[in-house]
């Protein structure tokens, strides 16, 4: 197979660049501007109740507000010229595309509609269609019509969904200024030349426009969230730093041995290249196992996840070693003196290099070393012990976001404002069995009053019922199980909807699905290090060591983002909790990277060990060969992912935070002393695998 794409390489070098510089003009013209055609953050599961519930009602034409403009300076109690003013604002918003009503304190008379105060007064609209793109742009426009008046702001949860995919696109755009440079001159540093350097910058760019080719195809199939993109530029990234460094630095090694050519590049692909295709599939792998997830934010992770890290691998395998041919010895081009010299020193290194000394350091004494190292992750860790989670809404914009101050003015000013309405959709025969649901729900503790029937469609009514507590109080939640818990006889069907119920459901379904997603993530992490290395024991060490990455991670992320610990430093305001999906999304690139950096390590430790080295000297060499490639990999990665930390959206902020760190722990303290104190340890039982297993991995293992 490698033998095979290295005569691809050698022989076609000139066709496979020419086609992939056409491939990328293409991918990006139609995807360049995919951030437009996606939806927003998506955490439906359409199996659960409260979806079911919305569904039917909007099937049947109803149209929840979700929308609302606050008015200032005005009191429609008490003045005539105040409420006309209002009435026109109004019409004005009638008038725009896609708005379908608007209600206010003229149509309703509630007190409900003017701020405690009385100077202020809030009108609701809700829109036309239930697509998720077209309410975000018709409350764009709601928005701009109202434009220029200082005493007016829009809100509402379809504004706040138009705002923070803006906002996703500005901290895109201040990411990329922000890492692309600084790449670059680490690249410099790492690479030791110039030339070198552009080459993972050049993969990266490939490996993402191509992804977003293909999340454009998914727009026209279904709805895609725009978070995907956060993860698509950081992991596309990072995944073409690391495999352009695994693969660069090891033809530079077969050059210096025997020149350019198809031999260098062989031996290339067979090592590097081969390691590359272990470390892709077990990356795509686990990110594959997030499209078990109904949420469209957690597959649209999954799948835009997916895509870089295959293409970023056919990048890597195809075109990268073409590039490389092309190049020949200017693949050392442009490299400054100082660094030439460093290049030279550290191949003279391989049995005196700091890692070589270091692996012997920690092999005289791994009981120790282990031991503290484990103590040390399982402290970082405890805080993970009282992980909890926060619901996502306005308050995770900025805070001069137009959506989330209206929020905050709503739920601090008006009466009732803080207060959570719980909608049921009621499949009966008349309206008299509708009202008689309703009195039975009035009875569930912490339900302060419902509101009559209001008939939708022939067989279904809306009924509200007004909580005595706030989104996600206790008290709501209560009184969300208590109507659930209800029975009601006689055909009449009431299904419970309304934000409280919608995250509750949301914590349910990402229960069900995430022991399928994390057996995914498991198995393959261990099929594929046994695949690479024949060994039933390694994969189950890497798994353990996973594990304590994650713990680790996990402590921190409570302890900062909980916590609100260097919220000064890191620029956000705690919500007491972590977002919900930061632990499942962290979990499957985290399995990903640890084991990409994993297979790396253990491909050149038991190439040392197949060409005879006893277990520590092969580990302590493989250490040697890989850990200035693994730290700059992994710090490299880090600087492209971690760039996220900068969003203006603490729960993107978590994830770029969190992936970067255990990036970092599982290529300094995992790699550097976990891994060869244990595997000292183990000595020979490293290698140990049943007979019947091991003839298995003769059969199917992927050797060149």
């Amino acid at each position: 197979m490698f033998d095979g794409l290295a005569r691809l390489a050698d022989g076609h070098a000139k066709a496979v660049v020419a086609v992939t510089v056409v491939f990328f003009v293409v991918a990006a013209y139609f995807g360049g501007n995919v951030a437009e055609y996606m939806g927003p953050y998506g955490d439906e599961d359409p199996a659960t109740e409260s979806v079911r519930a919305e569904r039917a009602l909007e099937d049947a034409g109803y149209r929840a507000p979700t929308g609302q403009v606050l008015i200032s300076n005005v009191d429609v109690k008490a003045s005539e010229a105040d409420r006309q003013e209002v009435k026109e604002i109004a019409e004005r918003v009638r008038a725009v595309d896609g708005v379908k009503e608007v209600t206010g304190y003229a149509e309703t008379s509630s007190p409900g509609f003017v701020s405690d105060e009385g100077n202020r007064t809030l009108l609701l609209f809700s829109l036309d269609s239930t697509d998720d793109t077209e309410r975000q742009a018709a409350a764009a426009r709601v928005q701009e019509e109202l434009a220029g008046n200082e005493n007016v702001m829009v809100g509402g949860d379809s504004l706040a969904e138009e705002e923070v995919n803006e906002q996703v696109g500005k901290d895109l755009t201040r990411a990329e200024i922000m890492v692309f440079p600084l790449l670059f001159l680490l690249s410099l540093v790492f690479f030791r030349g110039l030339v070198a350097a552009a080459l993972p910058l050049v993969v990266g760019a490939i490996g993402i426009v191509g992804t977003f080719l293909v999340l454009r195809i998914a727009t026209e199939l279904g709805e895609v969230s725009v978070y995907s993109l956060n993860l698509t530029i950081g992991l596309g990234l990072g995944l073409a730093i690391d495999y352009s460094l695994f693969i660069i630095s090891r033809y530079r090694e077969e050059i210096a041995r025997s020149g350019p050519g198809l031999e260098a590049m062989s031996r290339t692909l067979g090592s590097a290249g081969r390691t590359v295709l272990f470390s892709a599939i077990t990356v795509a792998a686990s990110l594959a196992a997030l499209l078990i997830f109904p949420q469209r934010f957690l597959y649209s992770m999954g799948l835009g996840g997916m895509t870089v890290a295959l293409l970023s691998l056919v990048i890597a395998l195809i075109v990268l070693p073409a590039i490389l041919t092309l190049l020949g010895e200017r693949v050392n081009a442009l490299s400054p003196k100082v660094l030439r010299r460093r290049e030279a020193l550290d191949s003279d290194r391989e049995y005196r290099g700091f890692w070589y000394r270091l692996s012997r350091f920690v092999m005289a004494r791994p009981l120790p070393v282990a031991t503290i190292a484990v103590l040390v992750l399982l402290i970082i860790a405890t805080p993970a012990l009282r992980m909890e989670f926060a619901p996502v809404d306005s308050d995770v914009l900025p805070k001069g976001a137009s959506a989330r101050v209206v929020s905050n003015i709503v739920d601090a000013e008006f009466p009732g404002g803080d207060l959570e309405r719980i909608q049921v959709a009621v499949e009966a025969p008349s309206k008299a069995e509708a009202s008689q649901v309703g009195e039975t729900i009035g009875n569930v503790r912490q339900v302060a009053e419902v509101s009559p029937p209001e008939r939708v469609g022939p067989d279904l009514f809306l009924l509200e019922a007004s909580s005595t507590a706030g989104y996600m109080d206790q008290g709501t939640v209560d009184a969300v199980e208590g109507i659930r818990g209800i029975e009601f006889g006689g055909g009449t069907v009431a299904e419970v909807t309304g934000n409280t119920a919608r995250y509750l459901d949301l914590e349910d379904s990402l229960a069900r699905h995430l022991p399928v997603a994390a057996a995914i993530v498991i198995l393959a992490t261990l099929l594929i290090l046994f695949l690479m290395t024949g060994s039933v024991v390694l994969p189950i060490k890497s798994l353990l060591m996973n594990i304590l990455t994650l713990a680790a991670v996990f402590g921190i992320l409570v302890f900062i983002f909980q916590d609100g610990n260097l919220s000064g430093v890191l620029d956000f305001e705690s919500i007491g909790g972590l977002d919900i999906t930061t632990p499942i999304l962290i979990f499957a690139i985290t399995f990903g990277l640890s084991t990409d950096y994993a297979v790396f390590l253990l491909s050149r430790i038991k190439e040392a060990y197949d060409a005879g080295l006893p277990n520590d000297e092969a580990v302590a060499v493989g250490l040697q060969r890989t850990g200035r490639i693994v730290t700059a990999a992994a710090l490299l990665f880090a600087i492209a992912i971690g760039a996220f930390a900068t969003s203006q959206i603490v729960f993107i902020k978590e994830l770029g935070v969190g992936t970067a760190l255990a990036v970092l722990i599982d290529a300094t303290i995992i790699r550097a002393l976990l891994v060869p104190a244990l595997m000292e340890m183990l000595g020979k039982w490293n290698w140990w695998a049943p007979d019947w297993m091991r003839r298995l991995h003769r059969r199917i293992g992927l050797s060149e």
